[in-house]
């Protein structure tokens, strides 16, 4: 349902079903006026402005659909094609072009009325006042989407929506660690003893499970569960969705496929409960301006601090089990693995930018940043990927001062992280 909202037609649907009640609406209200409306409207004067709004609107409609395009194509080509999903759930551009639609409506449909003589004298004022309405909302929605298009689908715009949609999905993965679930540390392949798994005749990515549908099936049927396949999993019609303990249910196949629906599945990954997702996102685009086509070595040392901000963010929530309290203790849900929080981070662009001193200084300096928060688990994952970094670099990079430069950096590092208790390894040339 959430994805369902966030599409253009849905509120453009609605703003225009708006327009076109407020246009029969000046018709039938005038009938409930008890008092003579202060002057009068001539027909001519509102089939005039009605005529201005309609035509206007559909060409101003059609010119933003047009740049709307071309600024998804330039996302596309410049930043990547998974960031291109956030532009087109903008909620600004969705409402300005919804209003465009619905005013168009209004207009046509006001003019129809209108020379069907349906309109009596209250009626004209009615509909001219609500014109004016749709006019200065016109007006406002034309001044935000001009401020709006001088940033939409600039690759600095973009990158903060990815950064933006990546926060807010670790910030609920922090909230609710398993899903609002009790941990499943112990996944393995055949599940838990006495349970059976619960495949899907799909393939594609797992973009959301419904908690709440698994934990009523929880209540009614007195079972645990023991969910396998978490948001951004790649499944099979093979692959466990979930394992159901204690053995076989009644009527299995009805209660196999509400336990199917509960698990949303597309042809792509989505933001909202797929912390990783959002930081592949952010290290693609990274990687897309280490290219040689594109050559920007800047817009990666951006998004390295982008994902700092967000590792950090990452680091400074409570791991303490003691202190969750699940909303569904009987769905047991696996952890996000920190090791791959970081590689979805940082391997991309260590690897993409292994000949680029530059590049690997700041990574070094972002990892070594990252190495003295968190938990011990979370310092591992990140000296881990600064000693892959390392490597790359003293693989790739051409120039002996530019190794010599980075094993320096490296070593004074090593020695900072030694004083607090947090070692970076230190690499021989």
């Amino acid at each position: 349902m959430a994805q369902m909202t966030r599409r253009l037609w849905v509120r453009a649907t609605l703003i225009g079903a708006l327009g076109i009640f407020a246009a029969i609406l000046a018709a039938v209200v005038e009938r409930y006026i008890p008092w003579d409306m202060p002057g009068s409207v001539g027909a001519d004067a509102v089939d005039g402005i009605l005529s201005i709004i309609a035509s206007s609107m559909l060409a101003v409609t059609t010119f933003s659909l047009s740049i709307m395009v071309s600024a998804y194509g330039s996302a596309t080509n410049n930043v990547t094609p998974r960031a291109t999903k956030l532009l087109i759930e903008d909620r600004l551009t969705q409402t300005v072009l919804s209003t465009f639609i619905g005013s168009f409506l209004f207009g046509i449909v006001g003019l129809i009325v209108l020379r069907t003589g349906a309109y009596g004298e209250r009626g004209r004022v009615v509909l001219f006042i609500v014109t004016i309405a749709v006019i200065a909302l016109v007006v406002i929605s034309l001044l935000r989407w001009i401020d709006h298009l001088t940033r939409l689908g600039r690759v600095g715009e973009t990158t903060d929506r990815v950064e933006e949609a990546t926060r807010k999905a670790l910030e609920i993965r922090l909230r609710q660690p398993y899903l609002g679930g009790l941990p499943f540390r112990d996944a393995a392949a055949q599940g838990p003893q006495s349970s059976f798994a619960v495949t899907t005749g799909r393939i594609g990515y797992i973009q959301h499970v419904d908690m709440p549908a698994l934990a009523r099936f929880c209540e009614a049927h007195d079972r645990d569960l023991y969910v396998n396949a978490v948001p951004g999993t790649f499944v099979y019609p093979h692959t466990p969705l979930v394992w159901v303990a204690d053995g076989e249910i009644e009527d299995e196949d009805a209660v196999l496929g509400r336990l199917r629906d509960a698990f949303s599945i597309g042809d792509e990954r989505s933001f909202d409960q797929d912390p990783r997702f959002g930081l592949a996102v952010m290290s693609e685009i990274g990687s897309r301006a280490l290219s040689p086509a594109t050559n920007d070595p800047g817009t990666a040392i951006d998004v390295i601090g982008r994902n700092t901000r967000l590792l950090s963010l990452w680091s400074s929530g409570s791991r303490d089990d003691g202190d969750y309290e699940p909303g569904y203790p009987r769905v047991h849900v696996p952890p996000l693995d920190t090791e791959d929080l970081f590689e979805d981070a940082f391997m991309l662009m260590a690897r993409d930018g292994a000949g680029l001193i530059e590049v690997q200084l700041r990574i070094q300096k972002a990892l070594s940043a990252l190495a003295h928060m968190g938990d011990d688990a979370f310092k591992a994952a990140a000296l881990k990927q600064a000693g892959l970094a390392f490597d790359r670099a003293q693989a790739a990079l051409v120039m002996d001062a530019d190794r010599e430069r980075l094993s320096g950096f490296a070593q004074e590092n090593s020695a900072s992280a030694q004083t607090s208790r947090s070692p970076l390894p230190q690499r021989s040339e």
